[in-house]
């Protein structure tokens, strides 16, 4: 049975989709590896080895992770509430969730800083400074990276089929043995990919985070702020190794998706 092609054959469909897939993605990030390798071998060792560059990476990381984390939490329970409830106000909650995707994050991250200054609304409740620190730093990848977690859940638990836990309470399942051996098992690609992401999306935020961390030398510095400090410097090589090393960590980072993905596909399949 010939089924019916709306887009035009296969060879001039994947055609246009690589030529734009080189322009935009391919030659960009090709282009930034043949820059990086200008870097001596001796240039390299010294820039990964700097205590600047290792504080940095380490801060990326641990707030990145802190706020995936953290978010992978708060995004199941947002998820859960936008499709198996009801209730006045639904529709702004699910709208204010992409607010992060359509707003600028340098906006987002002077709303922030004013918020949680020592003088702010929210800060000057606290006796621990939240801006100008790590804390201030996950805090703005928790405003940024949150949708993702709440947009990769909410479409798996709207196509769970309520009849298997109907079934699985009929059977004599309590609330939790019904989440733990038959909900989450559903979710948990959806989960860990919506973490991934997050953390993924972390590692490189720049435009919140330049202004709540204070750029504070060996203490606020992350990957980014790194990388602008390289430019000032013209160390353009060394920014790019940089930029290059994010990459990398992005791309393990998304390719480990797609492995963990295939593997439940087969598991289920």
């Amino acid at each position: 049975m010939n089924q019916t092609r709306i887009i035009p054959g296969f060879n001039l469909s994947l055609g246009y989709t690589l030529t734009f897939l080189s322009l935009v993605v391919l030659i960009p990030l090709a282009g930034l590896f043949i820059f990086s390798a200008q870097i001596s071998v001796e240039q390299f060792i010294k820039l990964m080895t700097s205590r600047q560059l290792l504080l940095a990476l380490r801060l990326s990381l641990q707030s990145a992770f802190s706020a995936a984390l953290i978010n992978s939490f708060i995004g199941l329970l947002l998820a859960w509430v936008l499709v198996r409830y009801q209730f006045w106000g639904k529709r702004f909650m699910d709208t204010f969730i992409d607010m992060p995707f359509a707003l600028p994050t340098a906006v987002a991250g002077i709303a922030l800083t004013a918020i949680y200054s020592r003088n702010g609304i929210i800060g000057q409740f606290f006796e621990t400074k939240i801006a100008y620190s790590s804390l201030g730093i996950t805090l703005a990848l928790l405003f940024v990276t949150l949708p993702f977690v709440v947009r990769t859940l909410q479409p798996v638990l709207e196509d769970l089929p309520s009849d298997v836990e109907e079934a699985a309470e009929i059977l004599g399942a309590n609330a939790f043995q019904t989440f733990r051996y038959v909900i989450f098992p559903a979710i948990l690609p959806a989960w860990i990919t919506g973490f991934t992401l997050a953390f993924a999306r972390g590692i490189g935020e720049y435009g919140s985070v330049v202004f709540i961390s204070g750029n504070l030398p060996f203490r606020t510095e992350i990957l980014p702020l790194v990388i602008m400090s390289k430019l000032d410097q013209y160390d353009y090589i060394g920014a790019a190794t940089i930029g290059t090393l994010m990459l990398l960590i992005s791309f393990v980072l998304i390719f480990t998706i797609n492995i963990i993905q295939r593997y439940f596909a087969k598991r289920t399949g």
